[in-house]
């Protein structure tokens, strides 16, 4: 399949950044930077205080607004968590799960990966799922069985329908908030590794047509070089997505 016929997604993950007040302050800086930018999807997924400021500041504008994590659980005695039937109702449209730091600080595990997704997917949440592997594994040379073992556990039981609403994030968790970024060649390899693995999963067909994202560090330097390979499909920006005008360049080299 031609990548030009998938389409290009560019999410910004805000991590625990930016108050309600700051959060419209950079999503009004932001509007008019990457309006009329049809050439791919852009996303901006906020901490849970600035769902309902960031829903109502893009109203009408290409920008969609997503969530940083959802509880596997409809309802319940889980202090502190948030339903995907949560997040529905206060308009979000994607969320992000399995992200590197939940799993490092939050004890989150493929297993819980999975439920979530399963969930997510459920609610008709369109499902930003991140696997990647940590330095040691990259040393260790087994990088590829890392990242086909983590798509095939995190996404066990999903058909091959519920598919159509998930992004794969590959995020190289030596990249992740520390300046490295993957060469462009290594990006579009491992990129690659998970395509495969979803081809034996559920065909070449739906493989070709899943957009994968690289996330370790993407930024207006780099975006560019990143995007032109073949299984790079867009980006999950962190530290960049803060800043509007780098997160608007990195829009505009996808397109």
């Amino acid at each position: 399949m031609d990548k030009s016929k998938r389409p290009v997604v560019i999410a910004g993950n805000w991590k625990m950044n930016k108050t309600p007040s700051e959060a419209k302050a950079l999503i009004e800086e932001l509007k008019p930077l990457v309006a009329g930018k049809t050439g791919c999807e852009t996303v901006i997924c906020v901490p849970y205080v600035d769902i309902a400021v960031a829903v109502e500041a893009t109203k009408g504008t290409n920008i969609k607004v997503g969530a940083e994590n959802v509880h596997f659980a409809e309802s319940g005695a889980y202090t502190g968590e948030i339903s995907a039937k949560m997040l529905t109702e206060c308009g979000v449209e994607y969320v992000i799960i399995g992200h590197s730091e939940r799993r490092q600080y939050f004890g989150e595990t493929d297993t819980t990966v999975n439920q979530r997704v399963k969930a997510a997917l459920m609610a008709g949440l369109k499902v930003i799922l991140c696997i990647g592997e940590v330095k040691e594994q990259r040393l260790s040379g087994i990088t590829d069985e890392v990242v086909s073992m983590q798509t095939k556990l995190d996404l066990e039981g999903i058909d091959a329908e519920q598919m159509k609403n998930v992004i794969i994030a590959y995020e190289p968790v030596w990249a992740i908030g520390t300046g490295l970024t993957a060469t462009p060649e290594q990006a579009d390899e491992t990129c690659g590794v998970i395509r495969r693995t979803l081809s034996a999963m559920y065909g070449e067909a739906l493989a070709q047509a899943t957009v994968i994202q690289y996330g370790g560090s993407m930024n207006a330097g780099n975006a560019a070089e990143l995007l032109a390979k073949l299984n790079v499909d867009g980006g999950l920006i962190g530290g960049a997505s803060l800043k509007a005008h780098d997160f608007s360049v990195i829009v505009d080299a996808a397109q």
